[in-house]
């Protein structure tokens, strides 16, 4: 499972992840079988997390996943809608709909969806990516029914009680939360202006998920309930309940809540048209930061896609550890970069593969692009070798299985390949796409994407502090 890139979560420093992660490190639901395997690189164990999937009439998936070793109920629903699904001239609709729909409705009043969650020890939040918007709550055993109530009298309700007042209590906060995490955060303009570089105007990936000022306060009512009915349906979502629970209350507890919804027809996705550039796409911006960087990024293949993995092990090779290419060149041996990053964005419909580094003081932001360019031409001239393979995956695994000790990620894991690919138990099928990766696999995609005439460039340069006044001028 690879991480989403960058999701806007409602509330993006999350007591309540941290606490489910915590909470659940003792496990017993996963089952690691032990196999016989030769090369360092093969994995130790299977994975296997058990479910139980169904459907209900209306089209709702539900995925069942029991864990009884602590007494803890996650409720996780996606919906299959994210930024990319936006109307012209109304970017951020996405996450700006996941903010509103915490806003209550008639039997839950506004403020009262956290307010009787806590109450009874349990905890939510939610995120917005390109593709999907996710919501989760977490409490002890015996909320569960509380937390399926809340979940399904919003899906049911939300859009016939907006109203306005709501509507504008929403937008500010996310038009604050663009300020405050976008625009005034270190290098939060380079990554904005990215994805306006990386895709033509009209591409459903060409606006960012926070979307624009504009936008966001152009938005009525009429558009939120609209929005609400086209993609809100029981038939363009899926529900797991993980934990604690027994599935014989359970099974008609979601039946009772989630079965009366009513289903519609669900509007294609905007077509997302294959980009690939044959230039080089550069821009400076200024910024409100004391060292310069350097960010490049390249088209790569979509989610799940041939390459896909190759590309998420590659930016281990360059980035994940004190040995990694990149890394141990800019960083150690020519101190060049304080730090530097790479990371495979996966999307659904076309992914882009990122590398940045922070210049060092005094560093001139055009010798440190060069020396991660000499790092890339190394890395497309000639086949990397086993051991560093080897090292990649390793770490890739060891990160993969360790986040599934927590409640909280299976269930969102079990609900994420449920919508990218139909099968809950993907994990092990996952794995085994990042198992199968060769040097000659990683090199053939390396020089397939790493292409150094076909690119986006950032340079993100301080800005000019005003200088003090000197003594004469106060004067």
């Amino acid at each position: 499972m690879r991480p989403l890139h960058r999701p806007f979560h409602r509330r993006w420093s999350s007591r309540a992840l941290a606490a489910a992660i915590a909470l659940a490190v003792p496990l017993a639901a996963p089952t690691f079988t032990t196999v016989a395997h030769a090369a360092p690189a093969a994995p130790a164990a299977r994975i296997d997390i058990p479910f139980t999937k169904y459907k209900l009439d209306n089209g709702l998936v539900v995925i069942l996943h029991e864990d009884h070793s602590l007494p803890l109920v996650v409720v996780n629903t996606i919906v299959k809608v994210g930024s990319r699904f936006e109307e012209p001239k109304r970017t951020g609709f996405a996450h700006l709909f996941e903010h509103l729909m915490f806003m209550g409705t008639r039997r839950v009043p506004t403020k009262m969806f956290d307010a009787w969650m806590e109450a009874a020890g349990g905890s939510n939040n939610a995120w917005t990516s390109q593709d999907r918007t996710d919501y989760y709550d977490l409490g002890p055993s015996n909320t569960v029914d509380l937390l399926l109530w809340l979940e399904a009298d919003r899906f049911a309700s939300l859009a016939d009680e907006m109203t306005l007042d709501k509507l504008n209590v929403q937008r500010e906060v996310v038009r604050n939360e663009r300020r405050q995490r976008v625009e005034n955060a270190p290098y939060g303009k380079a990554d904005l202006r990215l994805s306006e570089l990386l895709y033509p105007v009209g591409h459903p990936y060409h606006h960012p998920v926070i979307g624009s000022h504009e936008d966001l306060q152009a938005a009525t009512v009429d558009d939120v309930k609209a929005f609400f009915r086209r993609w809100y349906v029981p038939n363009n979502a899926s529900l797991v309940v993980a934990g604690d629970f027994d599935p014989a209350v359970v099974k008609p507890l979601i039946e009772k809540r989630f079965g009366p919804l009513r289903n519609t027809p669900v509007p294609a996705a905007p077509a997302a048209p294959k980009v690939k550039l044959d230039k080089v796409v550069r821009e400076t911006l200024k910024d409100n930061v004391e060292l310069g960087k350097v960010m490049m990024a390249w088209h790569s293949p979509a989610r799940y896609a041939p390459g896909d993995a190759e590309l998420d092990l590659l930016s281990l090779v360059l980035t994940e550890g004190k040995v990694s290419r990149l890394y141990k060149a800019l960083v150690y041996d020519q101190s060049l970069a304080q730090e530097v990053v790479a990371y495979q964005a996966s999307q659904d419909s076309g992914s882009y593969f990122q590398v940045e580094a922070i210049a060092q003081p005094g560093v001139p932001l055009e010798k440190l692009e060069a020396a991660i360019d000499a790092e890339l031409k190394k890395l497309t001239s000639e086949t990397i070798s086993a051991a560093e393979l080897t090292r990649a995956q390793n770490q890739y695994e060891t990160s993969f299985v360790s986040r599934l000790q927590s409640i909280h990620t299976r269930a969102m894991n079990l609900n994420l390949y449920e919508s990218f690919v139909g099968d809950p138990g993907f994990a092990e099928k996952d794995l085994d796409l990042y198992r199968a990766v060769t040097p000659a696999s990683l090199l053939a995609i390396a020089r397939g994407t790493l292409d150094p005439n076909g690119r986006v460039i950032i340079h993100v340069v301080p800005e000019k502090k005003p200088e003090a006044p000197t003594a004469e001028a106060a004067r």
